[in-house]
């Protein structure tokens, strides 16, 4: 049987289990430097962009964590943090990127092991990252001359005065070239969401978006940019089709619930989401399949119906025409009933 492809309305929230994108990239090594006092939400938004790109895409990344002399680091709200290593430059060798983590309280004040370390790694192409007044230690190390960079707006005028040759923004993360920093928890997840789509491509950050931010990317126009919003009259069919998984509407009701011709409504999603309302709506079913099979403990019966199929045949072809194998195959992680 021919494989279907998820249109790039849905792929991202289906990349883990179709193998969609998957290529033979080397993995990327990253490091986190945590500072005392570091932001652990910022540290965590980074790392879980990082953990969940893995569980979508196995050996993506390798993390590691280090501190300044390899004991347990207190965190901005007083969680102890045990690394994996003290910080050297030759504890660094062979990672693509380091990522200084300091915090609202992380005392700015450097040291020759840190300043040592972190030219080292820029001499060496390492790429170099700073969370919340990371940029600081990057500033200080003399590492953000002719970059842009941002701090957060506590540290600003701080950092401007010992990187004077750099260029300090107000925005909440900044790419730039091999230097890229984040003043906040959000801006540390774009941050990462950068890195990946660097190395892994635009494909395994819309599915890691697609779990991780999921409110946000429900209506994320695919044409013609990635994170522009979805029109108010294609926002409002995608809901109708949410809302009416079981009993589907004909594509006649939907352009008259929403006030628009069923040209009009096939127009939109050709122009923002890049597929018919036919296939997206095909697409949102199967997904919903999915989840139902693989969390809860309905029969395939149960959920052949509960999500608009008639004819179990029918159902198991466009299942295994999507994911590779039938819906019997699939993993039941919740189901209960095998479990009593």
């Amino acid at each position: 049987m021919q494989r279907r492809r998820f249109s790039a309305a849905l792929q991202g929230q289906n990349l883990r289990f179709t193998g969609g994108g998957a290529g033979a990239r080397a993995r990327a090594r990253v490091g986190f430097l945590l500072l005392e006092h570091f932001s652990l939400p910022a540290f965590t938004q980074a790392l879980d962009s990082l953990v969940t790109a893995n569980l979508i895409r196995g050996e993506s990344f390798a993390v590691s964590n280090f501190s300044l002399g390899g004991e347990p680091v207190t965190s901005d709200l007083g969680l102890l943090i045990c690394p994996d290593l003290a910080l050297s430059a030759t504890a660094v060798e062979g990672l693509d990127l380091l990522v200084v983590c300091g915090g609202l309280r992380t005392p700015l004040r450097s040291s020759g092991v840190l300043r040592e370390a972190l030219r080292e790694a820029a001499a060496h192409g390492i790429a170099l990252a700073g969370l919340w007044n990371g940029a600081w230690f990057l500033g200080d190390a003399g590492l953000l001359d002719g970059y842009r960079c941002c701090i957060h707006p506590e540290h600003r005028a701080a950092l401007a005065e010992i990187a004077r040759h750099s260029q300090v923004t107000s925005d909440s993360y900044m790419v730039d070239r091999d230097r890229l920093t984040a003043a906040s928890p959000t801006g540390a997840f774009n941050l990462a969401l950068e890195w990946i789509a660097r190395r892994h491509g635009r494909d395994l950050v819309e599915a890691v978006v697609d779990i991780l931010a999921f409110e946000e990317s429900r209506y994320r126009r695919v044409r013609p940019a990635l994170h522009e919003k979805m029109s108010e009259p294609l926002r409002e069919v995608i809901n109708l089709m949410a809302a009416n998984i079981e009993e589907p509407l004909s594509q006649e009701q939907l352009a008259h619930y929403v006030g628009r011709s069923r040209r009009q409504i096939e127009r939109l999603f050709q122009q923002q989401l890049g597929t018919t309302p036919v296939r997206y709506y095909l697409e949102l079913r199967i997904t919903e399949c999915r989840r139902l099979l693989q969390h809860s403990d309905l029969t395939m019966l149960e959920v052949l119906v509960a999500c608009g199929f008639v004819s179990p045949s029918h159902f198991s072809k466009c299942y295994t025409a999507f994911y590779g194998y039938p819906p019997s195959k699939e993993v039941r992680y919740g189901n209960v009933r095998s479990a009593k």
